[in-house]
């Protein structure tokens, strides 16, 4: 395979990755399918633009230009990400986490967020499409006869190092043990003194943080616009699905699954892009119509 396709599939895979675990962690701790992730998105591109387009005048003398600017674009995104989960918290968890049928409320409430969300940013800042600085620079890169765009490789690094701080954070953090614990059996851990009220908050702030960090990350390669998160809302959604809905791991794979199985069909003469949600979207209801528990299922099978 070429070392170019390789380099396409894995910035897909890496920017699928944040979204889809995201909400993996959200369903399997805090039982949420959370459809305000797409509004998150959005909401954490304007934030970006907005605190870049007020601090870029400010340093824009200084020596540290370029990295000041990619930590503010970074940093606020993230941050405005994090507030997003707060807000959710605060309107689709708190009044109603010990309701009946919570799940399909939390469905519906985060769904009128996303919907209020969007509407809300096409009433402020109106459908123009908005660019964001280039943190990563417009350089290239020469590896084996193959140009790598600076973009490309900072997003995937970029990625892989969040994914690993959130996947140590769970694995040896007290908070990241009580939020596995809730992953595995809720009932058994709420039994154990573990507090699903106080788990749910730095939950719904981490996965909205990982969906800020998506936005930042993306914005290197499309514009910013109150429907931008439409697409990796319904992306993450499907891959997390086919992970296994709450399987971190299966989330993972299926992000790279679908990263290079895109990056294939795009490249493929007689097809092209645009028969790569086709494509996709083919693939995932095949492998859900014969294994329902997805690619989490089967890694739980090798586990038995």
């Amino acid at each position: 395979m070429d070392l170019g396709l390789i380099i396409y599939a894995l910035n897909l895979a890496a920017i699928y990755a944040l979204m889809a675990v995201g909400i993996s962690i959200l369903w399997s701790s805090v039982g949420i399918i959370n459809m305000a992730h797409g509004a998150t998105f959005a909401v954490s591109g304007y934030a970006a633009w907005v605190v870049t387009g007020a601090i870029g005048p400010l340093i824009a003398d200084l020596p540290a230009e370029t990295i000041l600017l990619a930590a503010t674009l970074v940093l606020s995104a993230v941050a405005a990400g994090a507030i997003c989960g707060l807000v959710i918290y605060l309107l689709a968890f708190l009044p109603i986490h010990d309701k009946p049928n919570f799940p399909v409320r939390a469905l519906i409430i985060t769904l009128g967020l996303n919907i209020a969300t969007v509407q809300g940013l096409l009433w402020y800042f109106g459908p123009r499409n908005q660019g964001l600085p280039k943190i990563f620079g417009f350089g290239r890169w020469e590896v084996l006869g193959t140009r790598i765009r600076y973009d490309q490789a900072g997003t995937i690094i970029g990625a892989a190092i969040i994914m690993a701080l959130t996947l140590i954070w769970l694995r040896y953090s007290r908070k990241g043990l009580e939020v596995r614990a809730m992953m595995q059996n809720a009932e058994g851990a709420a039994y154990s003194g573990i507090s699903r009220q106080m788990t749910a908050l730095p939950v719904l702030m981490l996965t909205g943080a990982l969906a800020g960090m998506a936005a930042a990350l993306l914005s290197q390669t499309i514009f910013v616009s109150p429907t931008s998160g439409v697409i990796p809302l319904v992306k993450g959604l499907t891959i997390a699905l086919l992970g296994g809905l709450g399987s971190v791991s299966g989330a993972l794979i299926a992000a790279l699954l679908v990263g290079f199985l895109e990056a294939i069909i795009g490249a493929i003469p007689f097809l092209g892009q645009r028969y790569v949600l086709f494509g996709t979207f083919l693939f995932i209801i095949v492998v859900l119509v014969i294994r329902p528990r997805g690619i989490g299922g089967l890694l739980d099978d090798t586990r038995e």
